[in-house]
């Protein structure tokens, strides 16, 4: 019985590529070929920062009842890979090809001016969008996008590395690594826009309520066109933060601390035969702290952070469950091949060994003080907060594997499940069959275009492209014992580095610890100590092999070597955040005035006004009654904003972190007429991040002073933008609610800012 079910799924899987056939790619985009008559829709559904042993379909303890369900229908693989970190993977889950072919082998605010890390995605590798609108599908993204470079982020363009220069029609969604989830900086398709009104608001919710608005727009219009929707959340990345009464299912789940829940979901993922009954718990590495031995306050405060952690991804997963639910009742979910990657890495060990509330402040060296630390418990994981779970946590998250995101000389850091969906196509799924051929997220793209019968065009817009560096997963389809064919692939990030080869892996971790920034490296890639695991025998890294297998170490490190040098890597070396010498919009300007209409500028395109004195210039037009913003950037955690009150006074805000907001006012109101609204900063000098003198003037008049006891080392956050006229996403300054969101300038208009440094 079992040979024949096998030669019936055999069968059913040619005749279905068979009837998929389409005509060849169009060499040039815009050459477009008409979709065949049954081919699949096409759904990719990426998560960010969860780790292997995070979800319930996976051993995990938060439940998750519609990736399960999707699970049981489908195909696991659990042994998929990501790249580490979440620009390269998204990189190469789109083209197809690894990261650093595709220039983006780094996370963009550490990108640098080698080929391979340049942040600049290269045209000679398509994405899968691309080649799928050029063979008549509809494409959207909707979601996190994270593959911009920063000095194209601007409404003075270029769009060509937008989601819509990329092949997506449509997009909708937050262009860097992170955002408020509340108050998110959005952008539809290239324009900058406010998240819908209301306040019962979160932008997963937002999210699926468009990715449902466009697939019911595209049934309505183009029923017989097929779709690409790539579904890219921005949970669980940091900030952690989701609707309360999600966190609150979770209270008191997690107070047996990080290493039970890590021997915990151990023993479920041996019991659902996950990984092998043999398979050896590494120990906790010395550097994360034993649960036992924090005092009962830190307790406290990390077991409500993982509640928060537990509830953002219960929450994630009930809209993925309504997004699909909308397959189901629109007659597409059968023929709809979705790939669900749970995790564009593994858990961010980024919130550091405590734990934070505004993990963006001790990331740049401003650590959060444990009084407000513990006072502000119940604030983690909602709209006042910027929060992050504990490096336990997030260790234990990865479970069985060692450390976590970015550190990619570490399962922890790359292996995430993969589930495939597809009940008309892929028969054998129907009893839920797991899968163990390694794959890694350049498979996606291949798969896609095998399933389509289509080959990689030999050209796209007149460019020669690179060969695919996936391998289709089409031969595990109907074949759990079928031979892998993806035998070798390498993984870098900041360093950290290693080679998979035929089941063995060998790995030099640089040192780096992802709670520690700024992400300097002194030691050289030569004095990295390397490791070897036999992965068939040792699953979880438990064992060591270098010094038993010095041969078969050194052919793997010449090996590595070799993938660098084909894969754009050499020279060899650790990134720092936020590196100099790439382009950015400022230019080294010293002064830069900006005009109305101004929108969606990030930081690094202002001028470099932290650790040094600075002026802000604004020219206005007032109409008598003026209140609003004229100009701000960053957000609730951190940032600066200069507005008008309802009564008409002038107001510059300074809010960093968990220090005292300062507020400078004006105690008189501006009449008509033009004026001018000036803030001069005297910095202490004296090193980094230090206090100074704030000074606000109208008309030439000093009104107001106060003092600034600290500023930030060098940026507000990574993700709000430099805005006229209204603060868009999370508010620097209380403003009143009356405002509205972004609280506009009303009753006037911004003629000019100017931000200029002293020469």
């Amino acid at each position: 019985m079992g040979y024949l079910r096998r030669f019936r799924q055999i069968l059913v899987l040619a005749l279905v590529g068979v009837a998929l056939t389409a005509q060849p790619a169009a060499a040039q985009e815009g050459q477009e070929q008409p979709a065949a008559g049954h081919a699949p829709n096409v759904l990719i559904i990426l998560l960010d920062d969860v780790g292997f042993g995070a979800t319930s379909t996976f051993g995990g303890p938060v439940e998750t009842p519609n990736l399960d369900a999707l699970a049981r229908g489908g195909l696991s693989y659990t042994r998929f890979h990501t790249t580490g970190i979440c620009s390269p993977t998204r990189a190469s889950l789109l083209t197809g090809r690894n990261p650093h072919r595709a220039g983006i082998g780094a996370v963009l605010n550490s990108a640098d001016s080698r080929r391979g890390y340049s942040g600049v995605h290269r045209p000679d590798t398509a994405t899968i969008a691309t080649l799928l609108r050029a063979n008549g599908y509809a494409t959207a993204a909707i979601g996190k996008w994270h593959q911009t470079p920063d000095w194209e982020l601007s409404q003075a363009g270029p769009f060509d590395r937008w989601p819509t220069g990329e092949g997506f029609d449509y997009f909708y969604g937050f262009q860097g690594g992170e955002t408020d989830q509340f108050e998110p900086t959005l952008c539809e398709g290239t324009q900058p826009v406010q998240r819908p009104a209301g306040e019962e608001y979160h932008f997963t919710e937002d999210m699926t309520d468009r990715s449902i608005g466009w697939l019911r727009q595209h049934q309505s219009l183009r029923p017989d066109q097929p779709f690409l929707l790539y579904y890219a959340t921005g949970a669980i990345h940091a900030p952690i933060q989701v609707p309360h009464e999600w966190i609150a299912r979770f209270h008191g789940r997690f107070d047996q601390g990080w290493d039970a829940l890590r021997q915990q979901t151990f023993a479920r993922q041996q019991a659902l035969g996950l990984i092998p009954a043999d398979t050896q718990l590494p120990p906790r590495p010395e550097e994360i702290p034993a649960w036992d031995s924090q005092s009962p306050e830190d307790r406290a405060f990390a077991a409500r952070a993982m509640e928060g952690y537990a509830g953002f991804l219960a929450h994630t997963d009930a809209e993925i469950g309504r997004l699909l639910d909308e397959l189901r009742a629109s007659g597409q979910f059968d023929n709809t091949l979705i790939f669900f990657v749970v995790g564009d890495n593994g858990a961010s060990l980024e919130g550091g060994l405590e734990g934070s509330l505004n993990y963006m402040a001790n990331l740049i060296g401003l650590p959060e003080d444990d009084a407000g630390h513990y006072s502000r418990i119940d604030d983690f994981g909602g709209p006042n907060a910027y929060s992050h779970v504990n490096v336990g946590w997030a260790w234990a998250s990865n479970a069985p594997y060692q450390w976590g995101k970015t550190m990619p000389a570490w399962l922890g850091a790359i292996r995430n499940p993969l589930v495939v969906s597809w009940p008309a196509g892929i028969p054998a799924a129907q009893d839920g069959t797991r899968r163990t051929q390694f794959g890694h997220v350049n498979d996606i793209a291949p798969t896609i275009m095998d399933v389509l019968g289509l080959d990689l065009p030999a050209q796209v817009n007149g460019v020669d492209q690179q060969p695919f560096d996936g391998t289709s997963l089409t031969y595990s389809f109907a074949d759990a014992a079928a031979p892998e064919r993806h035998t070798t692939q390498y993984f870098e990030v900041f360093g950290s580095r290693s080679l998979y080869d035929h089941g063995w892996f060998a790995a030099a971790d640089h040192g780096r610890r992802p709670w520690a920034m700024p992400s300097i490296f002194a030691q050289p890639v030569e004095d990295d100590v390397w490791r070897l695991y036999n992965l068939a025998d040792d699953p979880a890294q438990a064992h060591d092999l270098a010094q038993a297998e010095p041969q078969r170490l050194a052919a793997m490190q010449a090996l590595f070597l070799e993938q660098a040098a084909a894969n754009d890597l050499l020279p060899l070396r650790g990134q720092v955040v936020g590196a100099t010498g790439l382009p950015t919009l400022a230019n080294g300007r010293h002064s830069i005035t900006f005009y109305p209409g101004t929108r969606g500028v990030p930081e690094n395109g202002l001028p470099a006004m932290a650790n040094r004195s600075w002026t802000i210039t604004a020219r206005l037009a007032s109409g008598g009654a003026m209140q609003g913003v004229i100009g701000a950037v960053g957000g609730h955690s951190a940032g600066w904003s200069l507005w008008i009150d309802p009564q008409g006074h002038p107001v510059y805000t300074y809010r960093l972190f968990d220090m005292p907001v300062v507020s400078v006012r004006s105690e008189q109101a501006l009449g008509s007429g033009p004026h001018e609204v000036a803030v001069d900063f005297a910095y202490d000098g004296g090193g980094f991040a230090r206090g100074g003198a704030i000074t606000l003037r109208v008309d030439g008049a000093e009104v107001a002073q106060g003092r600034l006891s600290a500023t930030t080392t060098r940026m507000f956050t990574i993700d709000e933008t430099f805005d006229l006229g209204l603060d868009r996403g999370s508010p620097v300054a209380d403003y009143p609610a009356a405002g509205g969101m972004g609280y506009p300038l009303r009753g006037g208009s911004v003629e000019s800012v100017t931000l200029s440094l002293p020469e």
